[in-house]
């Protein structure tokens, strides 16, 4: 069974109260473990963490079997990740090869004695264990004790900007051709892998003649559609014809051989699933190839899919020069004073004026605001009627020409002091960005939220953190005058 930590010291292990934090240092990564140490070393928010791991990770499981990896561990690594923007492979070295972070953990020993060693599988399934739920109520805790660490005032009122910004999934540029290529290969890697496994399923013996040809087929297209010169749409339809009776005749072929697969265990009814999804999705874009190259069919948005992998993926346009189209989500934050990040929403193929209303619920429910700050994507005047009546002073830019009242309101001196104030967001959100949410590489849309808000506590505790390692040397400052 799961332990919180490791209660009974192992001889030569060195407690993790005593973790030596480089005041002089300004690495990321030390403003982290400021901020845990603190976490940890203080009963009542060390409590409250602990609490809500438990219920997600140790919740209807039995008290006994192995210990694994500890709920402390868990959460560190977690944080260590998303702090550093590093992969599996890199979190792996850290957590055996850095001191401090092996001390933080628990696991650190003197010299002389043997050490622990995490395992890179050990690491990889833990830090999943993980999910959207918990890792909001753990970023409500780290918000409250960073609202301690700072000094404000039960009283004091919240100062908000609400921006928002594209978290890219990790996939490449689409195109109709290119998505159905993706189709045809994985179909034909999960007929390979159940061709070897029963060889007496026949009519196989030319799979890599089919590989080949496919892609062979996908890249003429390709050329085709890049290239110019006399005759491209004749030569593009060509191309296009090939390539899609080709794909129909593989999928009629893979419709045939799905009836006959052996299913013998719960690995061959997987595959035989995935096998089925990927084959619907071969006719989607067999269908979408057709009517856009062969028909010159204009394919309505909704019908559209950007990728056959991360399915959740939209195509993002927000005007700007570079980059002018992402792919992924939008993520709208909400930060305070502090330049904590209060809230986080992933958008669901809404705008940001969408959102207001329920982000105005979610938070003005928690907090005490003073003001809040948006831009003009923000704006609707529905959205601006609510926020009035709850908050003070309110700064949402209209779109479009104001009449005499609203440029009045405009160019009131609060009104412009907090509008060039929300710029400070935009420092906040490429922070996020240098530390992973530029790019999010995990795959699947579970671990996509996931993802997103261990950033967004990671970041957070990296924020109470500098603050904490600001306050010790001040403290070491008036030790030395003394």
């Amino acid at each position: 069974m799961r332990k919180r930590f490791e209660p009974q010291f192992i001889l030569g292990q060195l407690p993790i109260e005593e973790t030596r934090i480089p005041l002089k240092c300004r690495a990321s990564l030390v403003a982290l473990v400021a901020a845990l140490k603190k976490l940890y070393i203080t009963p009542e928010w060390n409590e409250k963490i602990f609490a809500i791991l438990e219920q997600k990770i140790l919740s209807g499981k039995k008290k006994t079997g192995r210990y694994g990896m500890n709920l402390w561990q868990v959460f560190v690594l977690a944080q260590i990740r998303l702090s550093l923007n590093c992969s599996y492979d890199n979190l792996h070295h850290i957590s055996n090869n850095d001191k401090m972070i092996r001390q933080l953990m628990g696991v650190e020993a003197d010299y002389g004695f043997e050490d622990y060693e995490f395992e890179y599988q050990n690491i990889l399934d833990n830090v999943g264990l993980l999910d959207d739920q918990t890792v909001r109520e753990l970023n409500e805790i780290i918000v409250s004790f960073g609202h301690e660490v700072f000094k404000k005032k039960d009283t004091e009122a919240l100062a908000l900007k609400t921006d928002s910004f594209v978290v890219e999934s990790n996939v490449h540029f689409p195109t109709d051709y290119n998505l159905l290529w993706d189709c045809i290969r994985k179909c034909l890697d999960i007929i390979r892998t159940l061709v070897e496994k029963y060889p007496e399923v026949k009519g196989w013996r030319k799979i890599k003649n089919w590989y080949s040809e496919l892609k062979k087929m996908m890249r003429n297209l390709g050329f085709a559609n890049r290239g110019g010169g006399k005759e491209k749409e004749a030569r593009l339809k060509k191309a296009a014809i090939q390539y899609v009776e080709k794909a129909t005749l593989l999928l009629s072929k893979i419709k045939s051989t799905t009836k006959k697969l052996p299913m013998i265990d719960e690995s061959d009814l997987t595959q035989l699933m995935n096998l089925e999804g990927f084959e619907v999705l071969l006719e989607k874009h067999i269908d979408l190839v057709e009517r856009r190259l062969i028909k010159g069919e204009i394919i309505p948005h909704q019908e559209k899919m950007f990728s056959v992998f991360e399915q959740y993926t939209e195509w993002i346009t927000k005007g700007k020069l570079n980059p002018a189209v992402e792919l992924g989500k939008r993520a709208a934050i909400t930060t305070d004073q502090f330049h904590l990040i209060v809230d986080y929403k992933i958008m669901e193929n809404e705008s940001d004026s969408e959102i207001v209303i329920e982000l105005a619920i979610r938070v003005l429910s928690k907090y005490k605001v003073g003001s809040w700050s948006f831009d003009k994507g923000f704006w609707h005047k529905d959205n601006k009627a609510l926020l009035k009546d709850e908050v003070s002073k309110l700064v949402m830019p209209k779109k479009g020409k104001c009449n005499q009242q609203e440029r009045l309101e405009e160019t009131d001196r609060i009104f412009v002091r907090l509008r060039n104030k929300h710029s400070a967001i935009e420092s906040n959100i490429n922070e996020l960005e240098h530390c992973g949410l530029n790019r999010c590489p995990d795959k699947g849309y579970e671990h996509f939220k996931r993802y997103i808000g261990l950033a967004i506590c990671a970041y957070n505790l990296k924020c109470i953190g500098r603050k904490l390692l600001e306050i010790a040397r001040a403290e070491q400052m008036l030790k030395q005058a003394a």
